[in-house]
């Protein structure tokens, strides 16, 4: 019997490392030519696939060219939001493992988050449903940081890197007046304030800015809020305030409601954007003080210049021992990170598996003892978990033009 081959699929949205991870997939693949005949690639995820999309690694990145992965953000083969059904008698699903026997796929590799997780697991259940003896790994990826069983995901080292080198620079930038203002930053964060707590890591000192930091673990008082602003002057004239989009009131209205209905995604989730302009026009109008907010937006998710040197290693890592896994017959998990702090309290992980199922459609949130009891910032813990995740700078290549080196999906 020939050899059985690999397909490997992105999904979500994108981060600064996706690819390595992919990276890690593909060469681990690659290098086990006596096991594995073809490593292919899902164009555009599951949705791609199912429309007959996908490439040969060993034709669309040959050689080195392989290595141009590890240092380009985005998604090299293209993403998807395709929620599968949850009923397994669909007839999607002898459809998709149609196309996995006719390509004699017998490792399966889907790299994305909780929804990307959920995918996994019931591909998985209807493998072991069917008999089938394929093997299905999800990667983790998301910036959000929320998936449960692991210590962190790839993606969210080097947004938090992002959040925290570019928060300092809007501080230094909102300091050159020696008049009263209010910047308001927003960044990612539906449920989960991973990421808008990294910018605290952004603080030269205690008692630096942001003053304010708020996360949807906990409920947003607009009148404290401003309270609290005005209470910061006695610190600083120019107060700086971190707020994640998901920010809600004690009733769980969104912030940005207040201002307009958000629309909702293909999963049912509220497209969340715009509190950062709200709460900009609240203390313009109620404090008479010059104020702006700034909507980090897409940038936080995809900036390889601020691409942290250790999430870019465990993310290949992953991708790396996925297929090690899968290759002793490990099937229905997700790769986690488990960390270990040595005597002298220095950082290091180890990967294991968990069972997907046990990962699927929950969230991790913030711990309620890393955000402080008002609710307005985190206490040094965050700060003792997260520094590790975004040391290092890792190296982009750049071309006669001056600009990133990045590959392209032809």
């Amino acid at each position: 019997m020939s050899k059985k081959n690999v397909i490997v699929g992105q999904s979500g949205g994108p981060t600064a490392v996706i690819n390595c991870s992919l990276y890690g997939v593909v060469s681990e693949g690659l290098n086990h030519p006596d096991q594995i005949g073809h490593v292919y690639g899902m164009v555009n995820g599951i949705e791609g696939f199912l429309a007959g999309n996908y490439l040969d690694f060993e034709k669309a990145l040959p050689g080195e060219k392989l290595k141009g992965l590890t240092y380009t953000p985005g998604a090299y083969l293209g993403s998807c939001r395709f929620k599968l059904p949850e009923d397994l008698a669909d007839p999607v699903y002898p459809e998709i493992f149609k196309k996995f026997e006719e390509l004699n796929i017998g490792w399966f590799f889907y790299i994305g988050g909780n929804d990307s997780m959920d995918t996994v697991d019931k591909l998985a259940r209807f493998a072991e449903k069917t008999g089938n003896d394929i093997r299905v790994i999800g990667v983790p990826k998301t910036i959000d940081n929320d998936l449960v069983c692991t210590d962190h995901t790839p993606g969210f080292g080097s947004a938090a890197k992002y959040v925290a080198e570019t928060v300092r620079e809007i501080i230094l930038d909102a300091s050159v007046y020696e008049k009263k203002s209010v910047t308001i930053l927003e960044i990612m964060g539906r449920h989960a304030g991973w990421l808008t707590a990294a910018s605290a890591l952004a603080r030269r000192f205690e008692g630096d800015n942001p003053f304010l930091i708020y996360l949807p673990e906990t409920a947003f008082d607009p009148e404290d809020f401003l309270r609290r602003v005005e209470a910061c002057f006695e610190k600083n004239c120019n107060v700086v305030v971190c707020v994640s989009e998901g920010i809600h009131d004690k009733n769980g209205t969104f912030i940005c409601e207040y201002d307009s209905t958000a629309g909702t995604d293909s999963f049912g989730h509220k497209m969340l954007a715009g509190c950062g302009k709200y709460l900009e026009n609240l203390v313009r109008s109620r404090l008479g003080i010059k104020a702006r907010s700034v909507e980090f937006n897409v940038s936080q998710r995809c900036s390889a210049a601020m691409l942290s040197a250790c999430d870019q290693k465990e993310a290949i890592m992953a991708g790396q021992f996925g297929v090690q896994e899968a290759l002793k017959g490990t099937t229905s998990c997700m790769i986690c990170f488990d960390r270990k702090t040595a005597d002298d309290g220095s950082y290091s992980m180890e990967l294991s598996t968990h069972h997907v199922s046990e990962i699927c459609n929950k969230e991790k949130a913030v711990p309620a003892e890393w955000i402080t009891a008002d609710g307005t910032d985190v206490t040094s813990d965050f700060i003792a978990y997260a520094r590790p995740l975004i040391m290092g700078q890792a190296e982009v290549p750049h071309g006669e033009d001056g600009l990133p080196a990045f590959v392209y999906r032809k």
